[in-house]
C-alpha cells in the first residue's frame, strides 16, 4: 500500500498532507485508468510472469525487465539499468512483484513527472518521504564505478540543499527535483576542475571524451564518441575549453529541440539542406529567446558534417547526433549482406513483382473508369452531315446505354486489361528508376527538371504498348453505335489486329507520343509536389491517410488530363478508321490543322470533360493501389532518421514511459544501475535457494504447491 498511498512530504501543500485526502488520490488515479489499459497490463503481466506462489503469478527481476524494456528502443540504455526500476515496483521489498504492484507501477508511469518521481523513491531509501544527506551519497555511490571521476559532497553546492554534513536539513520532494536539474552541471564543473591540473582553463581531448562519457554516454552514437577529441579541433590550441565543454553539454540536453529545429528547418528548405545560419534563424523563429549560441550551433555542425562546418547538411547528416544506436551505412549494408546468388535472385523476384504491382494497379484503376472512356465523343465529326450523333458526353452516354445496353460501355475492356499490364508496369518502372538515379540519397529531394524528364521518359516508353492498346480499344468503341445504325456486323479484337498488321498497330503513334510523354510529365511531377506540400507528406514523420493519397493522385490527373486533350483527340481521329463523307488525314500535322480549320479550336478540346472524369479517379485509383502494393513484401526502406522522438506503437507506450523514467537517475551517471545490478536483493536470492533446495520443485506447479512453506520461511528471514 506504499505506492497506492502517496507518501508524504515535508514541503507538501497542507491541504494534500492528509492521509485521506492521499489515500483516495492514489487509488482514484488506480481506478482512473481505461479498461482497454487494465487489459493490455494484464496481457504483458501474463506474459511474463513465471513465477507462481500460492496460485498467484509474480514477476522477477529478470522478467520484471522483459514486460517493461522496449523491444527495439533507439537508445543505449541497458537490460540492467531497467532493473533499476524493479526496485521501485517491489513495493512490499520481497524481491517479487505482484500483479497489483505492477498495475500501480504502470499507473506511477503515466505521471507527467514519473522521471523525477521514481528517481526520488529510489534515493529514498528508507521510504521517510525524505531524503538525507548520506542517503543521496550513499546510492550515489553505490551506483557510480570507483574507477569514475571523484564527487566532492562537501562543495558549497551541495550545502546550499543539503546543509552541512552533519546537518538536519533533508530533501523534499520538490526540492530534490531541482537538485537533480542541476546535478549534471555541477558534475560537470567538478570534472573539468578536477582534470584541469593547470587550472588554465584547458583538458586534453581524451579527459573530455571521459567526462562526456560518464555524464552523457547513453545519448551519443558509438560514430560521435569516437570523435569526440575532434572537438579540439575548433580552436586553434588544440586543447578544449570549459566554455567548449559547457556548449557541448547544452547540446546534449537539448538534443529533443535540436531534433525538432532540424526536422523543421531541412522540411522548409528547398534543397532539404540547411546551414548554421539556418539553423540560428529557424531556432530564433520558434521560440521567443534565443535557444543555442553560435558556438552550441558550431558544434552541431562540426560533428554532423565530420569537421566540415561549411557545407550545407541534410537531416540524413545529423542522424549520427540525434540516434544513439546510429550506425554508418556501410556497416548496415555488411550486417545484411547477403550472397551473390542470393542478391540475384531476390533482385529478378523484386523487378517481377513490380511488374505485377504495376498491373494489378492499372488494371483497378481502368476497371473503374471505363465507362467513362467515351472515344466516340473525340471520334465525332460535325461536318458531316447526319454524323451529329451526341450533344455532349451525358447524351454519349445515354445513347450508349438504350442502343448498347450496360455492356456497351465495357465494351473493349478484355483489350483494355491485357495491355495494361505491361504499360502501367513500364510507366512506374521507369518513373520510379529515373528519379530514383536523379534524387539526392541524403535529401530525398529531386530537382524539377528532372522530375520532368522522369515523368516525360515514363510516358515515352509506355507508347510501346499504349498505341496498340489504344488503337484496338478505340475501334472496338466506335464499331458499336456504327453496327446499331448501318446494321454492320461487329468483329472482335483479333480480327482488328489482323486488319491492322504489326505497322497499322502504330498509326497515330505520333501523337500518342505527344499526349502520353507531356501528361506523364505533368502527372508524376504534380503528384509528388501534392504530395509533399500541399498533405505534408514525411513533415515529422507523416504518412498519408488513404484519402490524401488518393487525393493527391486524383487531383494530379485533372491538369494532365485536359492540356493533353488536343493530342488525344489528333490520335482518336488518326486510329480510327475514316467512313465514307469523312475527312481523311495525311499525318500529325495534317491532322491538327484541318481539325482546327473545319470544326473550329474547340473541336480540340472535345471530349477533355470525360478525359478528365476518366484520367482523374483511373490514375488516382492506380496509384493508390500501386503505392500500398509497394509496402509488401519488399517495401523500399527510405533513409530516415528514427529516434526517440518517432511516435511509439500503442502496445509500446508503457514501455516507452519506462525508458523515460530512467533519464534523471541516467543523468547521474552514464552507467548509473548497472554495478548495483551486481548484486541480487538477499530475499529474492534466498528464495531461488529455498526452491533450488527443495527437490520436489520441479515446476512452476510444484512452487504452487508448496507455496505455504516457502512464504513462511520467507516470512520468518526478513
Amino acid at each position: 500500500m506504499t505506492r497506492v498511498i502517496d507518501t508524504v512530504h515535508c514541503d507538501a501543500d497542507a491541504a494534500s498532507s492528509s492521509l485521506t485526502g492521499s489515500a483516495l488520490k492514489g487509488v482514484r488515479s488506480v481506478v482512473a485508468a481505461p479498461e482497454n489499459e487494465m487489459k493490455r497490463w494484464r496481457r504483458i503481466f501474463e506474459a511474463n510472469a513465471k513465477v507462481v506462489i500460492d496460485g498467484e503469478k509474480y514477476l522477477d527481476p529478470d522478467n520484471f525487465v522483459n514486460a517493461i524494456a522496449p523491444k527495439s528502443d533507439s537508445t543505449k540504455i541497458g537490460r540492467a539499468q531497467f532493473a533499476i526500476l524493479f526496485r521501485v515496483a517491489d513495493s512490499s521489498k520481497r524481491g517479487l512483484v505482484s500483479w497489483d504492484d505492477f498495475t500501480v507501477f504502470e499507473t506511477l508511469l503515466k505521471r507527467p513527472d514519473a522521471d523525477y518521481w521514481i528517481a526520488f523513491q529510489y534515493f529514498d531509501v528508507d521510504s521517510s518521504g525524505t531524503i538525507t544527506f548520506d542517503e543521496f551519497k550513499n546510492v550515489f555511490l553505490a551506483n557510480v564505478a570507483p574507477s569514475a571521476i571523484p564527487f566532492d559532497f562537501d562543495c558549497d553546492w551541495v550545502k546550499l540543499y543539503l546543509g552541512r554534513r552533519n546537518g538536519t536539513h533533508v530533501l523534499g520532494y520538490n526540492e530534490f527535483t531541482q537538485l537533480m536539474k542541476g546535478l549534471q552541471g555541477e558534475r560537470l564543473r567538478q570534472a573539468f576542475k578536477y582534470l584541469d591540473k593547470d587550472q588554465d582553463g584547458f583538458i586534453r581531448p581524451e579527459e573530455f571524451k571521459q567526462i562526456i562519457l560518464e555524464i552523457a554516454g547513453h545519448k551519443l552514437s558509438d560514430a560521435v564518441i569516437e570523435r569526440l577529441p575532434t572537438l579540439c579541433t575548433l580552436t586553434p590550441s588544440g586543447r578544449i575549453s570549459y566554455s567548449e565543454v559547457v556548449a557541448f553539454q547544452n547540446v546534449i540536453r537539448e538534443m529533443d529541440m535540436v531534433e525538432r529545429i532540424l526536422r523543421e528547418a531541412t522540411a522548409k528548405s528547398k534543397d532539404g539542406r540547411i546551414d548554421q545560419s539556418d539553423f540560428l534563424n529557424h531556432s530564433a523563429a520558434i521560440s521567443r529567446y534565443a535557444l543555442f549560441t553560435p558556438m552550441e550551433a558550431s558544434i552541431i555542425f562540426h560533428f554532423a558534417g565530420r569537421g566540415s562546418r561549411e557545407k550545407r547538411l541534410a537531416l540524413l547528416d545529423f542522424a549520427q547526433l540525434l540516434d544513439p544506436q546510429w550506425r554508418a551505412p556501410h556497416e548496415v549494408l555488411e550486417a545484411n549482406e547477403v550472397s551473390p546468388k542470393a542478391s540475384l535472385l531476390q533482385g529478378v523476384l523484386k523487378s517481377a513483382y513490380g511488374f505485377v504491382q504495376g498491373g494489378i494497379a492499372g488494371a483497378f484503376g481502368a476497371t473503374i473508369v471505363y465507362p467513362i472512356d467515351m472515344g466516340k465523343m473525340q471520334n465525332q465529326r460535325s461536318t458531316v452531315v447526319g454524323q451529329m450523333l451526341y450533344k455532349n458526353s451525358i447524351d454519349c452516354a445515354q445513347k450508349i446505354f438504350r442502343n448498347e445496353g450496360l455492356m456497351g460501355f465495357y465494351r473493349g475492356l478484355g483489350p483494355q486489361l491485357i495491355g495494361v499490364a505491361p504499360e502501367k508496369a513500364i510507366k512506374l518502372t521507369v518513373n520510379d528508376l529515373v528519379r530514383g538515379r536523379a534524387m539526392d540519397p541524403e535529401t530525398g529531394r529531386i530537382k524539377l527538371g528532372w522530375e520532368l524528364i522522369a515523368g516525360g521518359a515514363a510516358g515515352g516508353c509506355q507508347v510501346i504498348f499504349t498505341n496498340p492498346l489504344e488503337i484496338v480499344k478505340i475501334r472496338l468503341q466506335i464499331q458499336g453505335e456504327a453496327a446499331k445504325l448501318e446494321g454492320a456486323v461487329r468483329t472482335g479484337a483479333a480480327n482488328i489486329v489482323r486488319q491492322l498488321g504489326v505497322v497499322g498497330l502504330y498509326k497515330g503513334a505520333s501523337a500518342c507520343l505527344l499526349r502520353d510523354i507531356p501528361f506523364s510529365a505533368i502527372y508524376f511531377t504534380a503528384y509528388s509536389h501534392l504530395k509533399k506540400d500541399v498533405f505534408h507528406e514525411g513533415y515529422n514523420g507523416k504518412q498519408l491517410s488513404f484519402l490524401e493519397t488518393l487525393g493527391a493522385a486524383g487531383i494530379a490527373g485533372m491538369p494532365a488530363a485536359y492540356l493533353t486533350t488536343p493530342a488525344d483527340v489528333v490520335k482518336t481521329r488518326l486510329q480510327v478508321e475514316a467512313r465514307q463523307g469523312q475527312t481523311h488525314y495525311k499525318g500529325l500535322t495534317d491532322a491538327f490543322v484541318k481539325i482546327n480549320k473545319e470544326e473550329g479550336f474547340k473541336a480540340l478540346f472535345k471530349g477533355g470533360p470525360a478525359r478528365i472524369l476518366r484520367s482523374s479517379p483511373q490514375f488516382g485509383f492506380t496509384l493508390l493501389t500501386y503505392e500500398y502494393l509497394q509496402k509488401y513484401p519488399w517495401q523500399e526502406n527510405k533513409p530516415e532518421v528514427k529516434t526517440a522522438l518517432t511516435t511509439p506503437k500503442r502496445d509500446e507506450m508503457s514501455r516507452i514511459r519506462a525508458r523515460n523514467a530512467l533519464k534523471i537517475l541516467l543523468d547521474v551517471h552514464g552507467d548509473f544501475g548497472r554495478r548495483a545490478a551486481n548484486f541480487s536483493h538477499p530475499l529474492t536470492e534466498q528464495y531461488r535457494k529455498t526452491v533450488s533446495s527443495s527437490s520436489s520443485l520441479r515446476s512452476v506447479d510444484a512452487v504452487t504447491d508448496s507455496a505455504p512453506l516457502l512464504l513462511h520461511r520467507l516470512n520468518c528471514s526478513s
